[in-house]
């Protein structure tokens, strides 16, 4: 057991780290400037010329297969490209890629969706919960009816990422009501939907610097082509894009909380308080030690999650222990910062409540902190898996 990056691994991310440092946090300020007179944080133009410098770098389809034209460098370096991103709240993504779930298309919709979408012509979401089924996925109300050659879909989906922008949806529907009934899982299918067949999106406005949307399917009809997967089979595919999500959030939450401690400790060391630096002050001292621990901790977890999913095992388990224990270590984490850096810490001018807003989420999408302990007690006391198993 080697655990230390490789050379090559090591070359990926100081590269990574540089274009973040050279490219993105010079824009902060404008960010923050343009967050608070209600203009986009960057615009459309900006991101698409920071993609191709990135590109230029040769990022682009990090994770995507070789075949469609990605550097397929794999779920590990995928989380150590995260966490070096995420030292920066300017809202920047390489290009060049597409959702996971899509690759389970035939030809025709790899050809119609799939290959723009990693090209970047086409935008995606995935939409799957509901006003009534957050968490609790066996309870959706999307139904999809069988009507000739077409399906047609009737229902409400909510908090959808990338739903306002999306050219398409892959939606979650009820296709046999009595087997979802019946199992809660099974029943269900995958729909890939044009934004032009008919579903409408709402912008839902948040605490946050970005708002996703509500999806209205009002008879949006969908000819049987479109069938994502298996019919019926798409409470599988659902729980695949879901658990891909939950341990980038642990990623994320890393870079992040690394780039939140270092803006403490450069200010404690600057910042007198009767004569003496606050890095002086064991309240402070305390502070700093205990988000550095849980911070180490959170990469481990969230590494290992990738590590396991490289290696082609099932990481559900791992994958929930690290969106469980990174989202609250961020939480904590921002909160210590925001307080040792005072009155300032609280105003717009710097960004630490920026992040403080957004990291109040990560307990909350793509499972929360309710369902991840569920799912981990779950797992131990059903025995699927056993104390210690992952080393």
């Amino acid at each position: 057991m080697y655990l230390r990056l490789t050379d090559e691994q090591k070359m990926v991310r100081n590269t990574i780290r540089k274009f973040v440092e050279n490219e993105l946090i010079p824009l902060e300020n404008e960010v923050l400037k343009n967050e608070r007179e209600g203009r986009p944080s960057l615009s459309d133009e900006k991101l698409e010329e920071l993609q191709l410098k990135a590109k230029e770098f040769g990022f682009w389809g990090i994770n995507t297969p070789e075949e469609y034209g990605g550097a397929d460098l794999g779920q590990m370096m995928m989380a150590i490209v995260l966490m070096e991103v995420s030292k920066t709240f300017v809202p920047f993504k390489f290009g060049g890629s597409a959702d996971n779930i899509l690759y389970y298309g035939n030809e025709e919709q790899k050809e119609k969706y799939l290959i723009p979408t990693i090209n970047g012509e086409k935008k995606s979401c995935f939409a799957m919960t509901e006003p009534d089924a957050g968490s609790d996925t066996r309870n959706i109300k999307t139904t999809a009816v069988k009507d000739g050659n077409d399906w047609v879909i009737n229902g409400e989906k909510t908090f959808i990422t990338g739903g306002n922008e999306a050219d398409f949806v892959m939606v979650i529907a009820i296709t046999d009501k009595e087997a979802h009934t019946r199992t809660g899982r099974e029943g269900v299918t995958c729909f890939i939907v044009d934004r032009d067949m008919g579903w409408k999106s709402e912008y839902i406005h948040t605490m946050g610097e970005w708002g996703p949307a509500g999806l209205v399917f009002d008879n949006v009809r969908v000819p049987e082509e479109n069938i994502l997967g298996e019919l019926h089979g798409g409470y599988k595919l659902g729980l695949e894009w879901i658990g891909f999500a939950r341990w980038v959030v642990g990623a994320r939450a890393v870079g992040t909380a690394e780039r939140l401690l270092q803006m403490a400790i450069d200010y404690s060391k600057e910042r007198f308080t009767f004569g003496k630096p606050i890095a002086d002050r064991q309240a402070i001292q305390w502070q700093i030690a205990d988000s550095a621990v849980e911070i180490e901790a959170a990469r481990w977890l969230t590494l290992n999650a990738a590590f396991t999913l490289d290696q082609g095992e099932d990481n559900r388990h791992l994958a929930a222990m690290a969106k469980l224990y990174g989202a609250n270590m961020g939480n904590k984490v921002v909160d210590r910062v925001l307080q040792i850096h005072g009155g300032m810490g609280y105003t717009r001018e710097l960004p630490i409540e920026r992040w403080y807003r957004e990291a109040r989420l990560w307990r909350i999408y793509d499972g929360t902190d309710e369902i991840q302990r569920m799912i981990i007690s779950r797992n131990l006391l059903k025995g699927h898996v056993k104390v210690g198993d992952f080393i």
